[in-house]
């Protein structure tokens, strides 16, 4: 529980789909689509049966969350199927609740979870994502944030020859990989990272 300016916030989970049915979106939950589309979007993540989902709420109201599940198919880390690696595919806090440490707080719970050590957990930052026009930083002082606030869930750098992450020195991929992954998915991860190296093919 977080108690700071005057607001209580709760953060739990992983939720399922009929219990975020007893919450609701707060309307500052808008950076990838309009609050109601994306609360559907995250019920629906919660239904696949990797999927999790960790909210934090101000009574029933959500204002802030983490998605994870599989890559999207369509993504270049799907390209080999890995049942032990998931992405953090989405983190918001709404504008009026930042700066309580939500985010950090979010992170550091999800990966309470046993489970959490059984998976490779990765997300992807892209600097055209940001929101520096609201928080008046630089492309690197967001990137500093984004790096800091991930690390509170143990995601760190790693290095990728992706062309999307590459095209710009402040995007970046950052990982954790738990203490039960095996070697051999390591090994495969390490392919994915590097599919220009031919080496790892042969």
């Amino acid at each position: 529980m977080i108690n700071k300016n005057q607001k209580q916030v709760i953060i739990e989970g992983p939720l399922t789909s009929e219990q975020l049915t007893h919450y609701y979106f707060d309307d500052g939950l808008k950076a990838f689509r309009p609050p109601k589309k994306q609360f559907e979007a995250i019920k629906s993540i919660a239904d696949f049966p990797e999927g999790r989902i960790i909210i934090a709420h101000d009574e029933d109201k959500i204002v802030g969350y983490a998605t994870y599940l599989h890559p999207d198919p369509l993504e270049r880390w799907s390209t080999i199927k890995m049942e032990d690696l998931l992405e953090l595919g989405a983190i918001e806090v709404s504008h009026e609740y930042r700066g309580l440490g939500i985010g950090s707080n979010i992170l550091k719970l999800s990966m309470m979870d046993e489970q959490m050590e059984n998976y490779i957990v990765i997300t992807t930052e892209y600097y055209w994502h940001w929101d520096m026009k609201s928080t008046k930083l630089n492309v690197w002082q967001y990137r500093k944030l984004m790096e800091t606030m991930m690390g509170y869930g143990g995601l760190k750098p790693m290095s990728t020859d992706d062309p999307e992450i590459i095209s710009h020195p402040a995007n970046c991929l950052l990982v954790r990989i738990g203490k039960n992954v095996p070697q051999s998915s390591i090994d495969t991860f390490d392919k994915l990272r590097f599919m220009g190296r031919t080496d790892f093919f042969m």
